[in-house]
């Protein structure tokens, strides 16, 4: 017996229902974003206890999010803000699955370990916030490849070696900290002054130049708008020993010349005394 299709009446009553289900079509690349930043995480205070393999398969519906700390825009992770929720582990690569992610803010927490080179695959990010962490390695250059980055605030991490050069050419930067970390060598000068990157006198003009707070707090950091570099200077221990190895030549200086003085002295006794001796020998004539 055939069936017949339904009919534009019932289908019109079907769809309610259907919008109240999460989406069957949820992009696979943000379940796998999400699924694998979750087992990389410590979760220490249970914040991400909604963050269970059945919503990792249908995060979103439409603008509707039903995971703790993601936006949603047409069935896609937007946004990813998780902030100060005292979660440890480390950032996952497979963040890059997130390719509609434009804002991944997860500050003031415990993460540690490097930053992923790989989050320069998301092309529509315009805000990076992982400050206040305990995040290291280097600055991967290839955030320079994410263009549409407003936003860039890496500050209070254990972040070693140079600032990379490729990060002055991102021309929407309009916010950027990587201050109280251990980065050494000097500022880039697209960094320091940014009025280099447009040609134009009026668009050089709205391109900010990023003060000292932006890098303060990096010891070995140079160049403008920090001071310049230090000279090679001596450490404690050379200035010690240069101090006890001057006071110890003062002393061996004055000794000497104590002797010598004392011999000195000696000798023109001696020859006074035998002078003496001579002149009461010596017959008058």
């Amino acid at each position: 017996m055939a069936t017949r299709p339904p009919r534009p009446a019932e289908l019109l009553l079907l769809l309610p229902l259907l919008l109240l289900l999460p989406s069957a079509l949820s992009d696979p690349d943000d379940e796998a974003c999400l699924s694998n930043l979750r087992s990389s995480l410590t979760d220490p205070t249970g914040s991400l206890r909604n963050w269970t393999a059945a919503t990792f398969a249908a995060p979103c519906n439409g603008f509707t999010s039903y995971l703790e700390g993601v936006t949603c825009n047409n069935g896609r992770v937007y946004k990813l803000s998780l902030t100060g929720l005292s979660l440890g582990g480390a950032l996952s690569p497979s963040l890059a699955n997130c390719t509609n992610l434009q804002s991944l803010d997860l500050s003031s927490n415990a993460l540690s370990g490097p930053i992923p080179s790989e989050l320069s695959s998301l092309l529509n990010l315009a805000v990076l916030n992982l400050s206040s962490n305990r995040l290291s390695g280097p600055i991967p250059p290839e955030l320079a490849l994410c263009a549409y980055l407003n936003v860039l605030d890496l500050h209070a991490n254990i972040l070693t070696g140079l600032i990379p050069d490729q990060l002055g050419l991102l021309g929407r930067l309009s916010a950027f900290d990587v201050s109280y970390n251990r980065l050494e060598g000097p500022i880039p000068a697209l960094l320091a002054n940014r009025t280099a990157v447009a040609g134009a006198a009026a668009a050089a003009a709205a391109l900010p130049r990023f003060n000292a707070s932006s890098f303060d707090g990096n010891r070995d950091l140079y160049g403008y708008p920090l001071p310049p570099k230090r000279g090679a200077g001596l450490s404690v221990l050379a200035i010690v020993g240069i101090g006890l190895g001057s006071g110890l030549l003062s002393l061996v200086l004055s000794f000497t010349a104590v002797c010598i003085w004392l011999r000195v002295t000696e000798q023109t006794a001696l020859m006074s005394g035998e002078e003496g001796k001579i002149s009461h020998l010596m017959p008058d004539y």
